[in-house]
């Protein structure tokens, strides 16, 4: 797919996805919406990609939604387009909002997904980044979720995210004020793993990439994810027992478990045979299932 509002590459194993209209500090669009989602489903068919790395062009990361509709931004009746399309609807009929539809299709990602954070991450500039695995940032960042200075409400499904990532205190505290806060205050409320000085950022980034990519299988990488995060939603540690179970029973005996072991053994780097556009085991979790 042709893009126009992001950028995607693939080179050795590493995915990049850059938000692309950097004259609007990378400002999100129903465009940028619906090129996300195609950006991640190429990824995820491409079993060379191992690892994405997701950040911006330019001084900003997203500034969150464009605002150059004025006042009619969030109105449904007026600006359809921030919101997922006559296609995608609630069971009442609701419009869904843009932001979660691609915060969702993150979350659905089987290749794990690194935010390179190089500056203002606001509104759905940071919820689109929520269900990221790991979240890397410019000491020149700014975040802020500043939906209640709108007069609008947290999205992108980030009241289930937001809470499970740094705790409801802090969650409630950046959403109630809607401020905008620095890097080191991120980095205390556990919202970013590290921050790097401008230069160090994208070259830590896929550092981490590089790790999984030359290490680690694949396939498993894929259901280690998906258990982490449906995991954050079981009833008890019993489900999450059975979901480990069923994968370990699927993949014990498979060609990668033998490699892994193997390799070890013999003091050499792992070469694992299994893709997942082949060989996904029918016990992964469907998450997040609508």
């Amino acid at each position: 797919m042709a893009y126009s509002e992001i950028e995607y590459s693939a080179e050795d194993g590493i995915a990049t996805i850059t938000l692309d209209r950097p004259e609007r500090m990378n400002a999100f669009t129903f465009v940028m919406r619906t090129e996300l989602i195609s950006a991640f489903d190429e990824a995820d068919a491409d079993d060379s990609v191992r690892a994405v790395v997701v950040t911006g062009a330019g001084r900003a990361f997203c500034a969150g939604a464009d605002l150059g509709g004025g006042g009619d931004t969030f109105d449904p009746a007026q600006r359809r387009d921030m919101f997922g399309g006559d296609d995608d609807l609630l069971a009442d009929g609701t419009p869904r909002d843009g932001g979660g539809t691609v915060a969702l299709r993150i979350a659905r990602s089987l290749k794990p997904v690194i935010g390179a954070i190089n500056g203002a991450a606001v509104g759905v500039g940071i919820t689109m980044a929520l269900p990221m695995d790991v979240r890397l940032a410019s000491d020149t960042a700014r975040f802020g979720f500043v939906f209640a200075r709108r007069g609008i409400v947290t999205e992108a499904a980030s009241s289930w995210f937001l809470p499970r990532l740094v705790g409801i205190s802090q969650a409630m505290e950046w959403a109630a004020t809607g401020r905008v806060f620095d890097a080191a205050e991120a980095l205390r409320g556990r919202l970013v793993s590290r921050v790097y000085g401008p230069e160090e950022l994208l070259p830590a980034a896929y550092a981490l990439a590089r790790e999984i990519a030359d290490n680690t299988s694949q396939v498993s990488v894929a259901a280690v994810r998906r258990l982490m995060w449906s995991g954050l939603s079981a009833a008890s540690p019993w489900e999450a027992h059975a979901a480990d179970s069923r994968l370990m029973y699927a993949l014990g005996g498979a060609p990668d478990a033998a490699e892994g072991v193997t390799s070890f053994l013999e003091k050499r780097p792992a070469d694992f045979p299994m893709r997942l556009s082949t060989d996904l085991p029918q016990a992964l979790p469907d998450w997040p299932h609508p």
